[in-house]
């Protein structure tokens, strides 16, 4: 489905969840794929794991070796942002670990993106040994959408979604890792979308993490003048590339009575919007009966 010169001809790939030393393809290729570690984040591995499923197939289409280390944990951000250093690096030498041994690290997520490639490398700033594997491992690092249009050079998506969109820049994807032009870009190639823009577009929704959680009022105060900012484009649809953000937003949308709908650019890119979105029920399946 993606056309980009980097997929090898003739090979097909295999998603394997396991070793992130022993991903496997079925098939053989004279011109080596790029291997990628997914990076699943805590949120899209709880709340919506359909964002990794929808990651992985683009990686793959796009012709990467895709892996997901079990060993995996929390990127520490959490506890880094309370101010616990010697927990966060704790957490942070499993993730070094787990992740060693891949062309790049990929994550949907420019939050979870964004501490390991800015704060990992700081907090081993004392540490002979761990600081250069954190300093690789950081320059190793990026964010799905940016992955797609920087390096694969992703073009001709055959998606396709009707409905009028505006994106959500998140704080950590715009500012850490300087993703802007990138999930306009690839949006453009969805047939059946149009993309209005939001003024704006890249306020902060008032997530922030721990921030909501702290300062709930001033929070609730922010996601409240986002909401109005995404109403007032008329589009149908939000999209953006942190599930935090979106789930904030899509909370305060539900209880404010609109029928936007919500979702992480993924699950639009890779044509996966089959599953409800963001804040809506999903139906459950009505009881077989039994024959006889």
């Amino acid at each position: 489905p993606l056309k980009t010169p980097r997929k090898p001809p003739g090979a097909h790939l295999a998603f394997v969840s396991g070793n992130a030393h022993s991903p496997v393809m079925i098939g053989s290729s004279a011109t080596e794929p790029i291997t990628v570690g997914l990076f699943v984040t805590c949120l899209v591995d709880l709340m919506r794991p359909t964002v990794g499923f929808a990651t992985v197939k683009l990686l793959r289409d796009a012709g990467c070796k895709v892996s997901v280390p079990k060993a995996q944990t929390c990127c520490g951000q959490p506890t880094y942002n309370s101010g616990d250093n010697p927990d966060t690096r704790a957490i942070a030498e499993k993730v070094i670990e787990a992740f060693e041994g891949f062309d790049y690290v990929v994550a949907p997520s420019g939050s979870c993106a964004g501490m390991i490639k800015h704060h990992y490398p700081s907090l081993f700033a004392n540490d002979p040994e761990m600081r250069p594997r954190a300093v690789a491992l950081a320059g190793r690092t990026i964010e799905l959408v940016s992955f797609l249009a920087d390096v694969l050079k992703v073009e001709n998506l055959e998606a396709a979604y009707d409905g009028i969109a505006t994106y959500h820049d998140s704080c950590s994807s715009l500012r850490e890792m300087g993703v802007k032009e990138q999930p306009r870009a690839l949006l453009a190639q969805v047939k059946g979308m149009t993309l209005t823009e939001a003024p704006e577009s890249e306020t902060c929704c008032g997530f922030g993490g721990l921030f909501c959680v702290k300062y709930p009022d001033i929070s609730g105060r922010m996601v409240d003048a986002k909401v109005d900012d995404i109403i007032a484009t008329s589009a149908d649809t939000l999209l953006s590339g942190d599930l935090g953000c979106l789930m904030n937003i899509a909370g305060r949308l539900h209880r404010r009575g609109s029928n936007i709908r919500v979702r992480h650019i993924a699950e639009v890119l890779a044509g996966m919007t089959n599953r409800p979105p963001l804040g809506e029920p999903v139906e459950k399946e009505k009881p077989r009966k039994e024959a006889g």
